[in-house]
């Protein structure tokens, strides 16, 4: 005995059973299956609400502490207080000065160290003879915590704007030579035979095999030395400074101003996360191709 379709579903015959409703989904005014609402965004935003509790907690906390006596303003200024004293700052033009003094010194030793670091893991990367000449002194000289040498950088440069650099550059240096002479070493050996047998030039295979190849890993070197880089600068700021957001901190120490030294923090730390979101966003832009 054979079962009729058509009887099962009560569709007329030669419908196509493939586009019939399934039981129980909801249609469209045309017939068509309606999708569900994404419930993503929804939670998306309820996560980002749930992350936004604890900080908001802390500084009402803080400011209650700060308010009934049980934390004194000489130990650590109220949140209402730093934030009048930012506003302060910034009316003054003192904020603004210290901190373009302070991206000043970084944007120039990030330069300089990164130029370095770069340059030396290239040749090191392509070049068995570069690399046994530069990775062995490399290797040594990175494991020298490098703000251990600003009394010998003080005595090489001075005490001006130099040794300042140099302790910037060279904390900048390290993480992008190892990372990106890691990622060129990491480049498929099998992509640059194939270039060979191309014909590509030396620079063409640079170019269009071992920089694509590597670049995922120097990114990662280049988040690792900006982040360094913030922190060289507050060590290299209190070393006979005239002006920079560490020297700004330093005066607040002498008088006490517990306020002015949080702020100045804050602005350290908002300066660094905004040059890794930067980093960020090149390389969601530069990586494209991985998604």
């Amino acid at each position: 005995m054979t079962t009729n379709p058509t009887a099962l579903t009560g569709a007329p015959p030669g419908t196509d059973h493939a586009t019939l409703p399934e039981p129980g989904r909801p249609r469209s005014a045309n017939g068509s299956p309606r999708r569900a609402s994404s419930p993503k965004r929804p939670l998306r935003a309820l996560r980002l609400l749930r992350r936004w509790v604890s900080p908001v907690a802390i500084i009402v906390i803080w400011e209650i502490l700060s308010r009934t006596g049980v934390l004194s303003e000489r130990t650590m200024a109220a949140p209402s207080t730093i934030f009048a004293g930012a506003v302060e700052l910034a009316r003054d033009g003192v904020l603004g000065s210290a901190t373009l003094a302070s991206v000043q010194r970084v944007a120039v030793g990030f330069a300089i160290g990164a130029c370095i670091g770069l340059v030396l893991a290239v040749i090191a990367g392509l070049n068995r003879v570069g690399e046994d000449a530069i990775d062995p002194p490399m290797q040594m000289l990175r494991t020298l915590p490098h703000f251990g040498l600003i009394p010998l950088f003080i005595i090489w440069m001075g005490i001006g704007e130099a040794p300042k650099l140099a302790l910037i550059a060279m904390g900048v240096c390290f993480p992008l030579y190892l990372n990106t002479l890691a990622g060129i070493r990491g480049v498929d050996r099998k992509a640059i035979e194939a270039a060979r047998s191309m014909n590509l030039t030396w620079s063409q295979r640079l170019r269009h095999v071992v920089i694509p190849g590597a670049l995922p890993q120097t990114l990662v070197g280049l988040r690792q030395s900006l982040g360094i880089a913030w922190l060289s600068l507050i060590v290299a700021e209190t070393v006979s400074a005239s002006n920079g957001l560490g020297y700004m901190i330093n005066r607040a120490r002498e008088f006490g101003q517990t306020d002015v030294i949080v702020v100045g923090l804050a602005v350290y730390s908002l300066l660094g996360l905004a040059t890794d979101g930067i980093v960020r966003y090149l390389e969601g832009r530069a990586l494209a191709w991985r998604v």
